[in-house]
C-alpha cells in the first residue's frame, strides 16, 4: 500500500471516529435534556462529564432558538461566570446587580432566580432558615442589675451569657457565669448546641461549687433565660433573675468585655483543626484568666488571688 493510500485510509478512519464521537455526544445531550425535567442541569452535566455551556449551545442550535431563548442562553452563561468567579457567594439579587454593573444587562430578579434554578445553582452562604412563627418569651425579668457592675462581696452578683466558638464550618457554644465581685469565671460549659440544657448545666455547676443565697443572676433575654425551667431552677436555688433590656448589649457589658478578652487573647491567636483542640484551649485560657491574669481593677491581682487575699 502506497503512502497516499495509507493517508487516505487514516483520514477515513479519523472521520469515522469523529462521527462516532459526535453521535455519542448528541445522545448524551439528548439524555440530559430528557432528565432535566426532574434533575438540575449542572448535576447531569457533571455526571455525564460534559461542559454545561456546550450542552446549552447544542440545545440552542437544535431548537433553532427564538431571540428570547438566545438571550436567556447568554444570560445563563453570564450567571455561570459570576457564580464561578465569586465562588458562589452571590444570591440571585446580587447576581442581578452584577449583571447590570458588569455587562449592562437589566434583568428582572425573578428571571435571574428562575434561570439559576434551571442551572441548578444557588448561593452557598447564609441560607435562610425556616420560620416557625414568632417565639414569645415565657418569663421576662426586670433589669434589676441596672448596670451596677460592682459587687461588695463574692457570690452576690453574677452575670451569664453564651458565645459561639467557630471550628471549621460549624460552631461550638460557650456558656459562662461571671462573678462581678472579682471578675472570676465561676463556671462554664461547652456544647454543640446553644440550648436550654447548656445554660441549666452551667447554673447547676456554679451553685454546686458555691453556696449562694439571694444571689442576683443577670442575663440577656435569650430564649434559654426566659424559659420556665430556667426560672424554676433559680427559684429552687434561691437566686433572683435580672435581665438586660431587649436589644441593649450594654446592660450586660461586663460579660461582653470578658468575651472580648477571651476571643482576642485565645481564639484569634490559634487555629484549631478539631473540637478537642478548641475545648482544651478554652479550658486552659479560663484557668489562666482566673489564676494568673492580673487586672488593674483588682490591684494587679488575678481574680482568684483577689478573692483569696482581699475577701
Amino acid at each position: 500500500m502506497g503512502a497516499a493510500e495509507s493517508r487516505k485510509c487514516a483520514a477515513k478512519k479519523a472521520m469515522g471516529t469523529a462521527k462516532g464521537a459526535r453521535e455519542k455526544r448528541r445522545q448524551t445531550y439528548q439524555a440530559i435534556e430528557a432528565l432535566a425535567v426532574d434533575y438540575p442541569v449542572v448535576l447531569l452535566c457533571e455526571l455525564a462529564g460534559v461542559v454545561r455551556s456546550s450542552y446549552y449551545k447544542w440545545r440552542t442550535v437544535k431548537r433553532k432558538s427564538s431571540p428570547k431563548r438566545t438571550e436567556e442562553h447568554t444570560i445563563k452563561e453570564k450567571i455561570l461566570e459570576c457564580h464561578t468567579r465569586l465562588k458562589g457567594i452571590y444570591g440571585y439579587r446580587r447576581i442581578r446587580v452584577w449583571l447590570k454593573k458588569t455587562y449592562g444587562l437589566n434583568v428582572n430578579h425573578k428571571r435571574v432566580y428562575r434561570l439559576m434554578n434551571e442551572l441548578g445553582i444557588r448561593s452557598r452562604i447564609r441560607r435562610r432558615k425556616p420560620y416557625f412563627g414568632r417565639r414569645e418569651a415565657t418569663v421576662v425579668s426586670a433589669n434589676v442589675l441596672n448596670r451596677a457592675f460592682r459587687a461588695t462581696a463574692p457570690n452576690t452578683k453574677w452575670a451569664t451569657d453564651v458565645t459561639y466558638l467557630p471550628i471549621g464550618s460549624r460552631f461550638l457554644y460557650l456558656s459562662v457565669i461571671y462573678d462581678l465581685y472579682n471578675n472570676e469565671v465561676v463556671s462554664f460549659r461547652i456544647g454543640r448546641h446553644n440550648n436550654l440544657k447548656l445554660v441549666l448545666e452551667t447554673v447547676q455547676a456554679a451553685v454546686h461549687k458555691h453556696r449562694v443565697t439571694n444571689l442576683l443572676l443577670h442575663s440577656d433575654q435569650g430564649f434559654q433565660y426566659t424559659h420556665k425551667q430556667y426560672h424554676a431552677l433559680l427559684k429552687r436555688k434561691k437566686m433572683k433573675a435580672s435581665m438586660s433590656r431587649k436589644g441593649n448589649c450594654w446592660d450586660n457589658a461586663c460579660i461582653e468585655s470578658f468575651f472580648g478578652h477571651f476571643k482576642s487573647e485565645c481564639l484569634r491567636l490559634h487555629t484549631f483543626s478539631n473540637e478537642g483542640q478548641l475545648i482544651k484551649a478554652v479550658e486552659q485560657y479560663i484557668h489562666f484568666y482566673n489564676h494568673e491574669r492580673f487586672q488593674g481593677k483588682l490591684n494587679n491581682l488575678s481574680p482568684i488571688e483577689y478573692r483569696t487575699k482581699v475577701a
